[in-house]
């Protein structure tokens, strides 16, 4: 996925040119005028998602990958249970980082499943050190979350313009590349 967050709307057209189809981006208000002029690309929310933008969010983003607790999930589902969601899992253990504590990913997935849409897990890695413990982690509930259910979780958001390498060996199923992508924002 091309994330476009901080990136000019001819950034992104110029990524769905060159064939970027898929576009995230961090926040609601952000998105929202880029995917009002590029109606054709597939548009994820990778950031943070407060329950007062729910109503925004909701059937505009093919994919909420930032849902971080129950209470969120049926706020989406009050909207629309059908949106396929990320249960965002905070396997670096970062307190600046949102997410779900690993020890109760697979609890909150089981909750969240009924509810909506629930396709897989995401996670960031650390911000300093090796991320091959936390992606292997993540992985790792993502498999006892796809026993506990009973069905497949196939997608698992990992990795980012930093560690991508690192995440493809992990078992990522989706990149988040924006500065591997497009350079600095300052240049």
């Amino acid at each position: 996925m091309a994330v476009t967050k901080g990136y000019g709307l001819d950034v992104c057209r110029e990524a769905v040119s060159c064939g970027l189809t898929v576009l995230g981006e961090n926040r609601v208000q952000e998105a929202l005028p880029k995917m009002a002029a590029l109606a054709a690309a597939e548009w994820h929310l990778i950031g943070h998602l407060q329950t007062n933008k729910v109503k925004l969010a909701v059937g505009r983003f093919r994919l909420i990958q930032s849902v971080d607790s129950i209470a969120l999930a049926h706020s989406i589902a009050q909207r629309d249970p059908t949106q396929a969601v990320l249960l965002e899992v905070n396997v670096a253990r970062e307190s600046q980082k949102h997410g779900i504590q690993p020890e109760h990913a697979v609890e909150v997935a089981a909750a969240v499943a009924p509810l909506v849409d629930l396709r897989g897990l995401m996670a960031m890695g650390p911000l300093t050190g090796d991320p091959r413990p936390a992606f292997a982690e993540l992985k790792s509930l993502r498999d006892l979350a796809e026993q506990r259910l009973g069905r497949s979780l196939p997608v698992l958001s990992m990795g980012m313009s930093g560690d991508y390498e690192v995440a493809l060996e992990a078992g990522s199923t989706m990149l988040r590349l924006g500065r591997a992508l497009f350079g600095n924002k300052n240049q």
